[in-house]
């Protein structure tokens, strides 16, 4: 698996639109979903600070994902600039990829 992890920094008075753009179900998880090689997303809440969070998107290997941005790199460019509304700071912690697909 290749695993994505993202950290949040939202406008208070935007969490609950981000919640629903970047949940499990929510507007980036559709899109995904056009792969079938994406897994799913989980979405994590910081305890101590409610509008911090913590996304970790799941794919079957790392070339299915880059594979998926670049047939689809308008739309992704499209869908990450209309969130950019909802955020005051976006940043990749990382990635994880075990390499057995």
């Amino acid at each position: 698996m290749y695993r994505l992890v993202w950290e949040f920094d939202v406008y208070p008075e935007k969490v609950t639109d981000f919640e629903q753009v970047y949940s499990p179900e929510g507007r980036w998880a559709a899109f995904f979903k056009q792969s079938p090689d994406y897994v799913g997303t989980q979405l994590y809440r910081n305890t101590q600070e409610a509008h911090r969070f913590v996304a970790v998107d799941q794919w079957r290997s790392r070339h299915s994902y880059e594979a998926f941005r670049k047939q689809h790199a308008e739309d992704y460019a499209s869908l990450d600039a209309w969130c950019r509304q909802l955020l005051i700071r976006e940043r990749m912690l990382g990635v994880t990829d075990d390499g057995k697909s």
